[in-house]
């Protein structure tokens, strides 16, 4: 009889906790795709546990865990609502609010690229009930926002090593030889 031995992979995940960039930082916060499942959820009204946990069908110790390291990223507040026995809710900060227009985003590039017939959601305008179609714009001047008209500047914790990579990039994209 030949054995086969099982070899279990533990993977550790990388923490983005002290990059430099926002995009690295903000994915440190957010944590996985579990988590933006709750926020989405939480944007829904959802505030409750069991509320979460029926309409993801998560484990319960995931959910733990995820709700925890919201409350310590600071996208959730836990609130006592029921003393006896002791119960909770996980109330969106402003920080958690702030995360809309990512998940939006979210929404409409899955909404793109998802055949029409297997959409169950789609995002609408809450008086008209006419479909919203969410784009990225700059705040500044109104303009679309796509790689073509973007580019990384230098930050105030940018070394050189940064600038380098920014200025390589930015020649890049406007078809200069670096």
């Amino acid at each position: 009889m030949i054995v086969t031995p099982i070899v279990t992979f533990i993977m550790q995940r990388t923490s983005f906790a002290n990059l430099r960039c926002p995009a690295g930082r903000a994915l440190e916060s957010v944590g996985d795709w579990w988590s933006m499942m709750i926020l989405r959820d939480a944007f829904q009204g959802l505030t409750r546990f069991d509320e979460f946990q029926k309409s993801l069908g998560i484990a319960p110790n995931i959910l733990t865990r995820r709700l925890t390291h919201l409350i310590e990223e600071g996208l959730f507040e836990k609130r006592l609502y029921s003393e006896r026995p002791a119960r909770y809710e996980y109330v969106l900060t402003e920080k958690g609010r702030d995360f809309f227009p990512v998940l939006m985003t979210l929404f409409a590039w899955g909404r793109r690229h998802a055949p029409e017939e297997d959409l169950a959601f789609l995002l609408g305008d809450a008086v008209s009930g006419n479909e919203c179609r969410p784009v990225v714009v700059d705040a500044v001047s109104g303009q679309e926002l796509k790689p073509e008209n973007t580019c990384l500047l230098p930050g105030p914790a940018a070394d050189e090593s940064d600038r380098e990579r920014i200025a390589r990039m930015r020649a890049y994209y406007l078809g200069i030889d670096a």
